[in-house]
């Protein structure tokens, strides 16, 4: 009989109790341990975690932990993780991997020195909707993609103190909002854009409030995107091809319904979730790190690298450094 896989949790917050309970779904896998420096006593509590560590180092030497959930804000991600690959410990680390491309090369390169598996939650490209989608467009039922559209914008708290507003932090919409209509056209061209035009308007602590950008394919494909934290939008992801288009419901990037469009063909999309939607990417880790992959094919590293490298280049369009970098 194969035991259940252990999981450790660095960062127990919101996302990190979305993934709790969302393990509940998950055969074969539960959450063992969490560490926190700020005490992690309710989520204990909550999800009856049977350990508890004040410190991250004391979590990465525990030789019963399989793999560990990193669920920190971004800024922490490269840290966070270069210490569990270091230890050995397979990483499933929030998105975006890191802040920057280069933190990332660093992350691969020791996950490749160290044979360890090393994986970005982007839960979006695991949602059943996608799996669909996938099959979709490999039958090429709506043609040769020619352009996407997508928003991901919302009203939030004017704090500047916020995360999401804090440099330090690495604040701003592109790395919180942007990599999810980035990844999802990168998933769906199954490359990288050859040119890339971005606007922003930055807010008082000099991060992004506003961007769009533009990204064109070799194929001449382009893809659209805005993202904000001062006004609400649609925030559905469209793709048009030459015989149709694709349309995913807000919110895209949690998606569970579209809809299809090609020629007299009208097809109703509705994948709901087992849970909240954390469980398929669980599934996927632990399917990879039990098969001895360093990294998954549905999300690999190259991806996530593509992903920040993108991202970098707009930043740098539209003059927004972080401090630590």
């Amino acid at each position: 009989m194969v035991e259940n896989f252990r999981w450790g949790v660095i960062g127990p917050g919101r996302i990190a109790r979305q993934f709790a309970v969302d393990m509940k779904v998950v055969e074969g896998a539960d959450v063992y341990a969490v560490a926190s420096l700020s005490g992690a006593e309710k989520f204990v509590h909550d999800f009856e975690v049977p350990v508890a560590y004040d410190s991250y180092e004391a979590l990465v030497q525990d030789p019963k932990v399989d793999g560990i959930y990193i669920a920190t804000p971004h800024s922490f991600h490269f840290e966070n993780a270069q210490l569990c690959l270091q230890a050995g410990k397979a990483v499933l680390c929030e998105k975006p991997l890191t802040v920057n491309a280069r933190q990332a090369q660093s992350l691969v390169k020791l996950a490749n020195e160290n044979q360890v598996f090393l994986m970005e939650a982007l839960w979006t490209r695991y949602l059943p909707l996608y799996t669909e989608v996938r099959k979709l467009l490999d039958e090429e039922v709506i043609g040769e993609i020619v352009a996407m559209q997508s928003t991901f914008c919302f009203k939030s708290i004017k704090d500047k103190n916020q995360r999401w507003l804090n440099p330090e932090l690495a604040g701003g919409t592109l790395l919180d909002l942007g990599i999810y209509p980035i990844s999802v056209s990168q998933w769906v061209m199954g490359d990288n854009p050859v040119e890339i035009q971005s606007q922003a308007a930055l807010g008082s602590t000099g991060v992004d409030i506003v961007l769009a950008a533009n990204l064109k394919y070799a194929s001449g494909a382009i893809s659209q995107f805005t993202t904000s934290f001062i006004h609400k939008a649609r925030n559905d992801f469209a793709i048009y091809g030459t015989k149709g288009n694709i349309i995913l419901d807000e919110p895209f990037w949690g998606g569970k319904k579209g809809a299809v469009t090609a020629g007299a063909r009208h097809l109703h999309l509705d994948r709901p979730f087992r849970s909240y939607g954390f469980e398929y990417e669980i599934e996927e880790a632990v399917r990879c790190i039990r098969e001895g992959r360093l990294e998954s094919p549905s999300m690999t590293h190259a991806d996530s690298l593509a992903n920040l490298q993108l991202m970098d280049t707009i930043r740098e369009q539209v003059g927004v450094e972080y401090p630590f970098e």
